[in-house]
């Protein structure tokens, strides 16, 4: 039997591969890697500069002193509604890629970019109004988009046995975009030159990012929007249960890349450059790992690393929350960027364990091989843009809760405190549903096929 081969065939609108199978090893190792690895790099490319502008707004505030009138609470608020429009803009852009193409929909939501990023430009001085700088940052949200339509698309290039390590290299080299943004801002503030300029630099690199995805990526016919998976994937619980712990690792994550500076300055009376010098090197280092936990989750399974990942995130919190109360720069700042590499960690380990937990509920539903295989592409590609924006979201609710924290008793101490309970439960979640064995043989609470589930769903 031949192995399929890629056929990249001109079609109206781009580059289109007629035939895709990259679970069949022959056509894997002889087509497939190499055209799935290119998609990966220009994919990571536009994602990055995604992120970018989505955070943006999490340095611009650095550059806004008294003269612009604005108190923390209004600080924090502008970019919670930058959190909350990348949140929901993420469902759409989840659909788009099979709308469009995946090499389409880059193009597109690359040029995107140019909308907040002159717009910003345009209005950045004092006198101008808060609701004016709010808009701004709201549409600096279309960058949280390019993370679902990039995942989505990169999902649908790479076998099951690959995703959790090119997942998680697609979304780390995206996530690195806030980091890079922030270290930009660092040598514009340094330079003490004004806020244009880091908008001026971006201008270019998003034109870049949308001609080079242009050229170099393709667009996989095969890629449909299923509407009927969609909606199974909406009334299945674990797709909700994989949101909420997202909420916990990403939501993390975009929530304390946007807060990290603003909690400096507000919180220990940091200068603008004195917040920049250590706000990028916790998203850094949170980027740069999520590789690492989607590879541990490809090792041990996704389930037990995203289990005792939570447990270091408590632990961490409960530090911080101790240095803030003690009023300790140092071991505030030391235990914020451990909770930031456990974030990416998580990050990781919980999007690795998508894919996983419908492969093992079609075994558990007695499916077998491709009829499997295809079971667990249609439902872990239906869910994901559900679960990258309800965990999106999550940093919405973390901005808030600084927010109303520093308005209730003047430091973060409150919001930590509540996290800290947060990830409490999301440990007893990931026991409870993904990792505790079920019960003894012969139980009448335990169906065969219950029992079946579960102990799969231990290797996730």
């Amino acid at each position: 039997m031949t192995a399929p081969s890629s056929s990249i065939a001109p079609r109206k609108g781009g580059r289109w591969i007629e035939q895709w199978d990259p679970e069949d090893e022959t056509f894997w190792n002889e087509t497939g890697e190499k055209v799935a690895r290119r998609n990966l790099f220009f994919s990571v490319l536009s994602e990055h500069i995604g992120f970018s502008i989505w955070t943006l707004w999490s340095v611009m505030v650095l550059f806004m002193g008294p003269e612009y009138g604005l108190t923390p609470a209004d600080k924090f608020f502008i970019i919670s509604m930058a959190t909350l429009v990348g949140a929901i803009v993420r469902v759409p852009y989840t659909f788009a890629v099979a709308r469009f193409g995946g090499r389409n929909w880059t193009i597109v939501s690359a040029s995107m970019l140019l909308l907040p990023t002159i717009a910003a430009f345009i209005v950045m001085e004092p006198g101008t109004s808060f609701g004016t700088f709010l808009v701004c940052a709201m549409l600096a949200g279309v960058g949280g988009g390019n993370f679902a339509s990039s995942m989505t698309n990169i999902n649908s290039f790479f076998p099951l046995r690959k995703k959790g390590w090119a997942l998680g290299l697609n979304a780390g080299g995206g996530n690195i975009g806030v980091p890079v943004v922030q270290l930009v801002g660092l040598a514009v503030i340094g330079a003490s030159a004004g806020p244009r300029v880091l908008l001026g630099i971006y201008i270019p690199l998003i034109v870049i990012a949308a001609v080079l995805g242009a050229m170099y990526m393709d667009n996989i016919t095969s890629v449909k929007n299923d509407t009927g998976a969609a909606k199974e994937a909406v009334k299945d619980p674990h797709t909700w249960i994989m949101s909420f712990l997202y909420i916990g690792t990403f939501g993390s994550f975009i929530g304390y890349s946007f807060a990290f500076g603003l909690v400096l300055q507000t919180q220990f009376g940091r200068t603008p450059l004195e917040s920049a010098y250590v706000t990028f090197i916790g998203p850094l280092l949170g980027s740069l790992i999520r590789p690492v936990g989607g590879w541990l989750a490809d090792k041990y399974g996704g389930a037990k690393i995203t289990l005792w990942n939570f447990v270091g995130m408590g632990a961490a919190t409960a530090v911080i929350v101790v240095a803030s109360m003690e009023e300790s720069l140092a071991l505030f700042t030391a235990a914020f960027i451990v909770l930031f590499v456990l974030t990416g960690v998580g990050n990781g380990s919980t999007y690795k364990m998508i894919p996983g937990i419908f492969q093992a509920k079609a075994a558990a539903m007695g499916l077998t091989g491709e009829e499997a295989a295809s079971y667990g592409r249609r439902l872990s590609g239906a869910s994901m843009g559900l679960i990258g924006a309800v965990g999106a979201l999550g940093g919405l609710g973390i901005n808030l809760a600084f927010r109303q924290s520093f308005l209730s008793v003047g430091s973060g101490t409150g919001a930590f405190v509540a996290f800290l309970a947060f990830y409490a439960v999301c440990f007893a979640v990931t026991w409870a549903v993904y990792l505790r064995r079920p019960a003894a043989a012969g139980s009448p609470a335990t169906t065969a096929s219950e029992a079946k589930s579960q102990l799969s769903y231990a290797e996730v």
